[in-house]
């Protein structure tokens, strides 16, 4: 897929009743990506995004002709503040006293500071899942320490997309909703230009910003080993490119576990005498 074709001012469909809301900006290398989920007449918004991107987001969610009081339930797979720093908008347009936010318990600690207001639902408490009235499941999935304490991923079993938070984001000013990753990708050495394309390479964008935002090469492998147990049809980052394709999902992991210097690892590295 082209995703250099696609017109980012609008929302995009990536899967049935799956909507990427996110926010394109060419002159900036960090892309955030908020997701919505629609389930009849209910929805879900995953890692709502920052408060400059509020506008934004809300937009592409009305476009999809979901109205704010169908938004149950706030989805955050961490604490950051380009996650969550629109939360109080968020809440002040929706506006019902239905609304949940669901993270893990040690991300909610620090949640409550951008609002105390909506209920907070921990992810251990609810048994790992949530349940839209149809039944449709999202299935919630630890990856402690990759890159907070209380980092997780949430699957959508409907759709087999899965929402990665910060694993296999990417920093990277060469974008695309969906990745240019391709097969030769897994044993390339990546460098700032790609020689095949010319353009800058995204696999560097996504082991330079693993290198940097995971705690450890440990934690990095445990959250692969569970992206692999899961097999996900496609996988949708909090940064950077879908991954869309069989072919770039196991191009990147092979290059992420093959990745050293990560985290604490490579501080202490660069400190080695």
């Amino acid at each position: 897929m082209d995703g250099h074709a696609l017109d980012y001012n609008e929302y995009i469909e990536i899967a049935e009743g799956v909507y990427w809301v996110g926010y394109a900006d060419q002159d900036i290398g960090l892309h955030c990506n908020p997701y919505l989920i629609v389930d009849g007449g209910e929805a879900v918004l995953l890692d709502g995004g920052s408060r400059e991107d509020f506008s934004t987001v809300m937009l592409k969610v009305l476009r999809t002709g979901t109205k704010p009081k169908q938004i149950k339930r706030l989805i955050y797979h961490h604490y950051d503040p380009d996650l969550c720093g629109n939360i109080p908008h968020m809440e002040a347009l929706i506006q019902s006293d239905e609304l949940r936010i669901i993270s893990h318990f040690e991300n909610n600690i620090f949640i409550n500071y951008y609002s105390a207001h909506s209920p907070k639902l921990c992810i251990e408490q609810m048994g790992f899942v949530y349940r839209f009235a149809s039944g449709r499941e999202l299935r919630f999935v630890r990856t402690p320490y990759a890159h907070s304490t209380g980092s997780f991923m949430t699957l959508d079993v409907t759709t087999g997309v899965l929402f990665s938070s910060d694993l296999f984001g990417s920093y990277d000013r060469n974008w695309s909703l969906y990745t240019e990753l391709t097969d030769p990708c897994t044993d390339c050495e990546a460098q700032d230009i790609c020689p095949r394309t010319g353009k800058r390479c995204q696999m560097k964008g996504i082991l330079d910003f693993q290198a940097r935002i995971m705690t450890s090469r440990r934690a990095l492998h445990y959250a692969l080993d569970e992206v692999q147990r899961l097999g996900a049809r496609l996988i949708a980052p909090q940064h950077g490119s879908l991954l869309h394709t069989p072919a770039a999902q196991q191009a990147v992991i092979a290059q992420l576990r093959r990745l050293e210097g990560v985290g604490i690892d490579g501080f202490l590295r660069e400190r080695a005498p």
